[in-house]
C-alpha cells in the first residue's frame, strides 16, 4: 500500500489507509455490502452529528475517499492489482472535491459546502438514520392516486408505491407539487442489506409559475435533471457564461426504470423556517404515452442543443474578440476623423479679412488665400465673362451668397 503526505485536496487523507480497512469490509465484499458499510460510517461522521469536531470531518473524508475507490469497478480493480499507485490520484481528488455527489454521496454534501463548493442543501442526519434503521412510518401511495400533506422543516413523510409487471414495463412517474411554493425534496430509497432504506436519489423542487414542483421519471430512457450549481462559480465570475453554461447543468438521473414491487419515496421539508404543504402523486406512464414521447424528444433536443452551444461558444468568443478589436478601432478612427475635420475647420476659419495676431500667420493666410482665389477664378473663366468673377469669388468665401449673386448680376 502506498502512502502520501499530500494534503491539498480536501478529500484526500494525509495518510492513506487500505479502503477495505477504512470501511471495515472484506476484499470479496459485494457492492451492496460496501454501500451499506459506507452509509453507516458516513452517518456516524455526518457533520450534523459532529459539530465542531474536526477529527470527525477527517474521518468522513477518509470514508468518502475509500468509498470513491471501492464503488467504482475500474478503480477497485486497479487498486486490488497495484494499490494506490495504480490510481489517478489527482483526478480522484477533483471528483470528490467537486463532490461526485450523485446518488448516495448527495446526502453528505454539507461537508463539501463548508469547504467552499457550491452545492444544494442536504438532508438531516436524523431522517437518514431513521430510514437506514427501518424505523420510519410508510404510508401507501397507490398508482393513479395522490396524497396531500404538510411536512415539518427538515422532516420527511415516507410513501410506499407498489407496482406490478405491466406498470413497471410501461414506466412510472412520481411527482410532488406545492401551490404554496414550498421548498421540497423528493427522495427515493432502496432496500438496504439490514432491512432499512438507503437514500438512492434526491431531487430538489423548483418554482414554476405559481407552484413549486419536483418529479422522478422512470420511463426506460435516460431522463435528466437540471443542476443549477454546476459551474456556478464560473458563471458568477463571467455573467456572459451563464447562458452557455445553462445546459451544462443537465445531469443524467441515476435510475431510469423500476422493477415490480414496492418502492419507497419521501417528501422532505427543505425550508429551514416553516413547514411545507404538498401533494404527491404516483402515475403509470401507460396513460401518458404522448407525453412520454414528448419528454423523450425534448430531452434529445436539449442534448443536441447543448453540443451545438459548446461549438457556438467557441465561435462566439472569437467573434466577440474580433468585435472588441474593431470597436476599439472604431473609437480610434472616430477620434482621428473628428480631429481631421476640426483641423480642417480651423484652416477654413483662417480665411478672413481680419488680421491675425501672429504676423507669420497673416502672410501665410494671405498667400494661401490668393492662391486659392486665382484657382477658382481660372476655373470659372472658361464658361463665363469677366462680369461673373466677383460672384464666383463670393461663393468661395461665403457659400450662402446666392441672393447676392443675382443682385450683382
Amino acid at each position: 500500500m502506498g502512502t502520501s503526505s499530500k494534503t491539498e485536496g480536501p478529500s484526500t487523507p494525509a495518510l492513506r489507509r487500505d479502503p477495505y480497512e477504512v470501511l471495515s469490509v472484506s476484499r470479496d465484499s459485494t457492492d451492496q455490502e460496501i454501500k451499506t458499510a459506507y452509509r453507516k460510517l458516513a452517518l456516524k461522521y455526518h457533520p450534523d452529528k459532529n459539530v465542531g469536531n474536526p477529527e470527525a470531518s477527517e474521518l468522513f473524508k477518509e470514508v468518502a475517499y475509500s468509498y470513491n475507490i471501492l464503488s467504482d469497478p475500474e478503480k477497485r480493480r486497479q487498486y486490488d492489482s497495484a494499490g494506490f499507485e495504480a490510481l489517478d490520484v489527482d483526478g480522484m481528488d477533483m471528483e470528490i472535491d467537486l463532490s461526485n455527489l450523485g446518488t448516495v454521496n448527495t446526502m453528505f454534501a454539507a461537508l463539501f459546502s463548508k469547504l467552499g463548493v457550491p452545492i444544494k442543501t442536504t438532508i438531516s442526519a436524523n431522517v437518514l438514520e431513521e430510514a437506514l434503521n427501518g424505523t420510519v412510518t410508510i404510508r401507501p401511495l397507490p398508482i393513479g392516486t395522490s396524497v396531500s400533506g404538510k411536512v415539518d422543516k427538515q422532516c420527511a413523510h415516507f410513501f410506499g408505491v407498489t407496482i406490478n409487471d405491466q406498470q413497471a414495463a410501461a414506466g412510472i412517474v412520481v411527482r410532488v407539487t406545492s401551490t404554496a411554493q414550498s421548498k421540497l425534496k423528493l427522495l427515493y430509497f432502496e432496500q438496504d442489506a439490514n432491512g432499512g432504506y438507503g437514500l438512492a436519489l434526491q431531487e430538489d423542487s423548483e418554482k414554476n409559475g405559481k407552484v413549486s414542483s419536483v418529479g422522478m421519471y422512470f420511463l426506460h430512457f435516460q431522463v435528466y435533471r437540471m443542476d443549477s450549481t454546476v459551474n456556478a462559480l464560473a458563471m458568477a465570475k463571467d455573467p456572459e457564461a451563464a447562458f452557455f453554461k445553462r445546459l451544462e447543468g443537465l445531469q443524467p438521473c441515476e435510475v431510469s426504470e423500476l422493477k415490480s414491487g414496492t418502492h419507497i419515496f419521501a417528501v422532505y421539508g427543505d425550508n429551514f423556517f416553516k413547514s411545507a404543504t404538498y401533494t404527491i402523486e404516483a402515475i403509470c406512464a401507460k396513460s401518458y404515452e404522448d407525453t412520454t414521447e414528448k419528454l423523450k424528444e425534448i430531452e434529445a433536443q436539449i442534448l443536441r442543443k447543448r453540443n451545438e452551444l459548446r461549438q457556438f461558444e467557441t465561435e462566439y468568443r472569437k467573434a466577440l474578440a474580433r468585435f472588441q478589436e474593431v470597436t476599439n478601432r472604431y473609437t480610434q478612427e472616430k477620434q482621428f476623423v473628428d480631429e481631421l475635420l476640426k483641423n480642417r475647420d480651423s484652416i477654413h476659419s483662417s480665411f478672413t479679412v481680419s488680421r491675425p495676431a501672429n504676423h507669420n500667420d497673416i502672410g501665410s493666410g494671405l498667400s494661401n488665400g490668393k492662391g486659392d482665389d486665382s484657382k477658382v477664378y481660372t476655373t470659372g473663366e472658361d464658361g463665363g465673362s469677366d462680369g461673373k468673377d466677383k460672384p464666383t469669388k463670393k461663393k468661395w468665401f461665403n457659400l450662402n451668397l446666392k441672393g447676392s449673386d443675382k443682385k450683382l448680376g
